[in-house]
């Protein structure tokens, strides 16, 4: 089922070194399950992911009655200093599903339609913007470059920690992509690019006049209590809890971890930069899926999936052996992986994070605990193997 998903796609990659025993945290605070999953069996196998690919990791189950949260491994290599379940970490590409939703949000209001070309709003930014529409970037059908693979195509560990603290503009970062010759005619194909992020964040600016993250605060974060939740802009410290993000480096015939956690994340800006905790995307996607951010007729279409990851605007969707159908996002940004995925009623959702740290890849465990999550068990050979999550790109 799930590869690493090239947990660390820098083309820095070589090698992974093996984390001593985990360290096991369950959060009491949650409220213990009247039915649903098996909590002994759920940190268990959060614990083998841990020992198998992960410094730390942590997760939470959530349903509308109960919560469950655990943690396994180490905030930090060298400290013994076990990870928080509670703890904020980098969502990557999870960002897209807050900013689709803005986005979404603005054609509700009759703002932005999906069907507009990008040269109504963003006039000459887009080489073929007039063919380009809103859906196709927010769909990943506008054959555009991605342009992080231009900017870090061939980067090693090395160029990252160099530019770990450089402030990137939006157009600096669509300077590396739209040079490029698009991999298809708009609407043709499907190809992950988080260059058509970056033009949505510049969408929402120019139809609201304020910052995209600004909108993402105003009209998500505050109005769902995502106390753990922010748009980081320019910051590059990850405040209160958090388990740390490694890099692997070549070093004397052997590889060694480079902390890669404070870093300047606008390289990542509208396709990958937000900060957050399991618990409130837990709590955001219930509320997303379950219709309390927009209007029915919108979630729909967001919802419309297409090309070979079942993509919609900003969500994806997995079907599990049993046919539970979950909708969310995948990210990753050096150091971190995230996966967060919930129902399709909105009731159940798992949020978790990962430090990819590790000699082997956490498949089976990965399958189990999804099974746990939302089909109450482990037992996911019984029914066949969960397809692979998409390979979704760097951020």
């Amino acid at each position: 089922m799930t590869t690493r998903r090239t947990m660390l796609k820098t083309g820095a990659v070589t090698a992974f070194v093996a984390v001593g025993g985990a360290t096991l945290t369950a959060d009491p605070a949650a409220a213990a399950p009247t039915s649903g999953p098996d909590r002994a069996a759920l940190q268990d196998t959060l614990a083998r992911m841990g020992a198998n690919g992960a410094s730390g990791i942590l997760a939470e189950v959530r349903d509308r009655d109960w919560a469950w949260r655990g943690a396994a491994g180490v905030a930090e290599l060298g400290t013994g200093r076990p990870v928080q379940p509670r703890g904020r970490f980098r969502v990557g590409s999870v960002t897209k599903s807050f900013v689709a939703t803005v986005a979404l949000q603005l054609v509700a209001e009759r703002r932005l339609r999906l069907d507009d070309p990008v040269e109504r709003y963003l006039p000459g930014l887009v080489p073929d913007g007039g063919r380009i529409t809103v859906r196709h970037l927010m769909q990943h059908t506008s054959g555009l470059f991605d342009y992080t693979d231009g900017l870090l195509g061939g980067a090693t560990v090395q160029d990252l920690v160099r530019m770990r603290y450089r402030s990137w503009s939006p157009r600096e970062l669509l300077a590396y992509a739209l040079d490029e010759a698009p991999l298809f005619e708009p609407g043709a194909g499907w190809s992950y690019s988080n260059t058509n992020y970056i033009l949505v964040g510049l969408l929402i600016e120019r139809v609201t006049g304020r910052p995209y993250g600004s909108e993402v605060t105003r009209r998500i974060i505050r109005p769902l209590g995502l106390h753990q939740t922010e748009v980081p802009g320019h910051d590059p410290d990850i405040a209160g809890p958090h388990a740390h993000g490694y890099l692997p480096l070549e070093r004397d015939g052997g590889v060694v971890p480079v902390d890669i956690t404070r870093f300047e994340p606008s390289i990542a800006w509208a396709a990958g930069e937000m900060l957050s905790s399991a618990e409130d995307l837990n709590r955001f996607y219930g509320a997303l899926v379950g219709g309390r951010l927009l209007p029915a007729s919108l979630l729909a279409q967001m919802q419309a999936t297409t090309g070979p990851e079942s993509y919609g605007l900003g969500l994806f969707s997995l079907t599990l052996p049993s046919g539970t159908t979950l909708w969310g996002h995948t990210g990753g940004i050096f150091g971190y992986e995230t996966f967060a995925m919930g129902t399709a009623d909105g009731r159940r959702q798992l949020s978790l994070s990962a430090n990819p740290w590790g000699p082997h890849e956490p498949d089976d465990a990965m399958d189990q605990l999804l099974t746990l999550a939302f089909d109450g068990t482990g037992a996911a050979a019984r029914t066949g193997r969960i397809q692979q999550l998409p390979k979704l790109g760097r951020f």
